[in-house]
C-alpha cells in the first residue's frame, strides 16, 4: 500500500497503485489484477470535504490501512502533506552528514 494515493475520477474518490492481495481462499481459476483502479465508497460530504482539502490546502489522500470485512475490503484513508523544499535540503544534508562520517569510521577503521 505504500505506493497508493486516492483522487477524485468523475466526481467519484478512486483509489489508485495500491495492493490488494487476493484472498488465499479465493477461487485460483480467476486471476484477479491486485493493482488495479479502485473506486472508494464515501458519502457525498466525505467526498466534498475530502476535494477540498486537496484543493484548497494541497494535500493527498493516501490509505494507511486495509483490512477485511465479510467479502469487502475496508481502507482507511488519511490527508498527507508533502515535504517542502527547505525539508528535503535539511533531508539531503543530514543524508550526506551520515555518509561522511560512515567513509571516516571506514578509513579509521582500517588504518588501526
Amino acid at each position: 500500500m505504500g505506493d497508493g494515493y486516492a483522487a477524485v475520477k468523475s466526481g467519484a474518490l478512486c483509489l489508485f497503485g495500491a495492493s490488494f492481495p487476493p484472498l488465499v481462499s479465493a477461487a485460483a481459476h480467476v486471476a484477479a489484477d491486485d493493482r488495479r483502479t479502485r473506486k472508494l465508497l464515501l458519502h457525498r460530504e466525505e467526498i466534498d470535504k475530502l476535494i477540498g482539502a486537496v484543493e484548497r490546502k494541497g494535500y493527498t489522500i493516501i490509505p494507511t490501512a486495509m483490512y477485511w470485512k465479510h467479502n469487502r475490503v475496508k481502507v482507511e484513508i488519511g490527508l498527507a502533506k508533502g515535504k517542502q523544499d527547505h525539508d528535503k535540503r535539511n533531508a539531503e544534508k543530514e543524508r550526506d552528514w551520515n555518509r561522511e562520517k560512515q567513509q571516516t569510521m571506514r578509513a579509521k577503521n582500517k588504518l588501526a
